[in-house]
């Protein structure tokens, strides 16, 4: 958390345990061992900025009630150099502090000093993680699932970047397997469908109109030269024409929604180099397989999952055998010290087994975390949609992006934690009006660009204020905004630890709530220089901070609107 709340807070713990300790060595309280205690923020401000319960706490070992050990700890507190004003003693025995206008005046100072680095922290260590997201088939468009994946976990990224990790992000290119197959299936018949309209097509393959166009493009170059070689060398030319234009289509789409990525790791890597192989002896030379009906299995209930397939009869590996060596690659080849996959909630079953084979692996199944992502339903004129009015197809997110701001789609998909389902609003994604959280936050800050606009027409520049000056901030609207604004690296680390952006978003929209109510209530522009210049700083301080989280949602700060 920042360093001015930390500091307020071990004053607080300070106080109390040596006014406590004092109190034993006088005999106005027994001796016994002062267990750890809670400081926290009261529901109402008016009950002071933290309330502690160590009273409670203490009762049975002091062998008192609660409210006399808090009155007996407190007759005994010293305040001296503490930011401490006040305290009280309410209901069966917390304490409520109240903190001094320095507090608050040193908040603004400290953001005032920092600026756009206001909210960072080192409370990752520097420790390297690696978000993995979107990962989407390159055998087709990213769909609306693909689309709030791409805005958590790009946002997840930045929260931890700001919270002192090291962070990658990356996509994961299936590009071997039976999709890879199915593809190039689907591709070869399209392709032949040109040539003999007779060649039907199976269910079970690709029916999309991107599959038609790849065919004819590739027929438009070559002719009917493929038709008569074998299947085999049609399908390969085929998936080497379009795949690569799948895989720049994905880049190019996610480049729009302002996602770029460290690396773009691809399956087939895994099968080349053999670390797919090698995971397959790895795992059989753990103990935990055993071979039925020719096929090799793990045995997943040694680590509390099902067991399942590796290698099926015919020697083929199943899907999770290079899902297990990609993992297997990022937290012991490459070293990372967490991975973090944003996966769809119908991954739930999935986890455990990837968790098991990577304890059989010797790897601490702890430093892989998985956020499962609940399903998306886009909403228009109060009603569920499934398909694009423009296109009459399933939306996609490039579909998305045409109808919405990437504004609103990036903050709109961060609204909710990732575990919940979300109805998005399309009417309300490009309403202008305060009902649209991104718009309402744009807003507060453009508001506040408008203010320093004006000051300065009328020849009032901003100047560095004093201390004395900033301590006239003192009205409850001035309060509540100053003291929010010091809760904002304290969120990040918060959403950091849940893997949950959407408290970022949640606490920028309440930050704008505030900054609306102080400025409903208190005029800027006045007769009293240092009250003005003070108001002025808390303005701009609130424009920095606001500032800073859309920057790190990848979201734009208009100044006018």
């Amino acid at each position: 958390m920042s360093l001015l709340v930390n500091n307020a807070k071990k004053q607080i713990k300070d106080v109390i345990v040596n006014a406590a300790q004092k109190a034993m060595s006088e005999g106005l309280l027994c001796e016994a061992e002062l267990t750890d205690f809670n400081i926290e923020i009261p529901a109402s401000r008016e009950h002071g900025d933290y309330a502690v319960n160590a009273a409670l706490v203490w009762a049975r070992a002091l062998k008192n009630a609660p409210r006399k050990i808090a009155e007996t700890v407190m007759a005994n507190a010293d305040l001296e150099g503490s930011y401490i004003e006040k305290f009280e003693i309410a209901g069966p025995g917390f304490i409520n502090f109240f903190l001094n206008d320095k507090y608050y005046a040193d908040i603004l100072c400290d953001i005032d000093e920092k600026k756009e680095k206001y909210g960072e922290s080192g409370f990752g260590e520097n420790k390297k993680v690696l978000v993995e997201f979107v990962s989407a088939n390159p055998t087709g468009p990213m769909h609306i699932g693909n689309a709030r994946g791409g805005a958590l976990g790009d946002c997840l990224a930045a929260v931890m970047e700001k919270a002192g990790y090291y962070v990658e992000r990356e996509f994961y290119i299936n590009d071997a397997g039976n999709q890879i197959n199915k593809f190039g299936l689907s591709l070869s018949l399209r392709y032949q469908q040109i040539f003999d309209n007779s060649v039907e097509m199976p269910e079970d393959s690709y029916h999309g109109a991107d599959i038609i166009a790849h065919a004819e493009n590739f027929a438009a170059i070559h002719n009917d030269k493929f038709i008569n070689c074998s299947e085999e060398e049609r399908r390969k030319a085929l998936v080497e024409f379009a795949l690569p234009k799948n895989i720049q289509g994905l880049h190019d789409d996610l480049l729009k929604y302002r996602i770029e990525y460290n690396t773009w790791f691809r399956e087939s890597t895994l099968h080349a180099n053999g670390e797919a192989k090698r995971i397959i002896e790895l795992l059989k030379g753990s103990g935990h397989t055993y071979v039925e009906e020719d096929a090799l299995w793990f045995k997943g209930e040694d680590f509390g999952s099902d067991n399942f397939v590796l290698v099926r009869s015919n020697g083929v590996p199943t899907y999770i055998v290079p899902d297990i060596a990609y993992h297997y690659n990022k937290l012991v080849t490459r070293g990372f010290d967490k991975a973090i996959d944003i996966l769809g909630a119908d991954h739930h079953g999935y986890v455990p087994r990837l968790k098991g084979a990577l304890t059989a692996l010797g790897v601490d199944s702890s430093r892989l975390d998985v956020v499962l992502m609940q399903m998306v339903r886009l909403v228009k004129d109060g009603e569920i949609i499934k398909a694009s009015k423009r296109s009459g197809k399933a939306i996609t997110l490039v579909t998305l992006l045409e109808e919405v701001p990437i504004d609103a789609a990036r903050f709109f998909f961060n609204l909710r934690e990732p575990n919940s389902h979300f109805d998005f609003d399309l009417d309300l994604a490009i309403e202008e009006s305060n009902k649209n959280p991104v718009y309402y936050v744009q807003y507060a800050y453009a508001r506040i660009c408008s203010i320093i606009r004006n000051l300065s027409a009328d020849g009032i520049t901003q100047r560095k204020c004093t201390s004395d000056e900033l301590c006239k901030l003192n009205t409850a609207e001035e309060r509540e905004l100053t003291i929010h604004l010091a809760d904002y690296t304290n969120e990040i680390i918060a959403a950091a630890k849940a893997y949950d952006p959407a408290k970022i978003t949640h606490y920028v929209e309440e930050l704008a709530t505030k900054f609306h109510k102080f400025y409903n209530s208190c005029r800027v522009k006045g007769d009293d220089e240092g009250l003005m210049q003070a108001r002025l700083t808390l303005c701009t301080n609130t424009a920095t901070v606001i500032k800073n989280v859309l920057d790190l949602l990848k979201i734009s700060a208009p100044e006018t609107m």
